[in-house]
């Protein structure tokens, strides 16, 4: 059965993304700042589908956990708008479902990637994304909003966050508008490491809590 996960980084102040965001500045600048661990492993890269000298440690086990459990994505327009003009061709390898209001028909990539551009949604989108999975988990990718919305909404089951030792000071922060009502959270796991550390989370719905879908 598809589980719902977050996998976000974060910096030690909260922020997951600067100020100034958009398709000439992704994520306001800060992706090397919070993201810098995803960097040294090859996993990151044989993603992107680019060949790099770079080796595989325990957090590139980590990567490679997260992509080969992940059946379907949920993001924001803001997030595709921001990487629709460097990511790679097939970069997602699975179906994408993108939260809009604009009408536009499917993008399909070569290879098995394929963006949908739902407009009724974040219940609409979930749905979708579980049948595109096939019993995969679904990934909920960003920006905050979206995170929020799918937090709040009490649909996620799991969340994985890596906390970058900086301070962004300005931007966006992951969980702002979070209401701290709708879930129990249990630590699964604890990953230190050098460049960040990795934090796994069970969130139990709390009983007095409905969830939308």
């Amino acid at each position: 059965m598809s589980k719902i996960i977050v996998d976000c980084a974060i910096s030690l102040d909260g922020y997951c993304a600067g100020t100034n965001r958009g398709p000439n500045n992704p994520m306001g600048g800060v992706f090397g700042k919070i993201h810098g661990w995803m960097l040294t492993q090859k996993a990151f890269w044989d993603y992107l589908n680019i060949e790099t000298t770079e080796t595989d440690g325990p957090e590139g086990e980590l990567i490679l956990h997260t992509n080969n459990r992940t059946g379907a994505f949920i993001m924001g327009k803001r997030m595709f708008e921001e990487g629709e003009v460097s990511w790679p061709t097939n970069m997602y390898k699975t179906d994408v479902f993108v939260l809009t209001h604009e009408i536009r028909a499917p993008w399909k990539q070569e290879g098995n990637t394929t963006f949908y551009f739902i407009n009724d949604g974040i219940e609409s989108a979930l749905e979708k994304a579980k049948l595109a999975a096939q019993g995969k988990d679904i990934r909920i990718f960003g920006g905050a909003n979206v995170v929020q919305q799918f937090l709040n909404a009490g649909l996620v089951d799991e969340l994985f966050v890596h906390i970058a030792p900086v301070f962004i000071e300005n931007g966006i922060r992951l969980f702002d508008s979070i209401d701290p009502n709708v879930y129990t959270l249990e630590i699964m796991e604890v990953i230190p490491s050098e460049l960040t550390t990795h934090i796994r989370y069970t969130l139990n719905k709390n009983k007095n809590t409905s969830t939308r879908l």
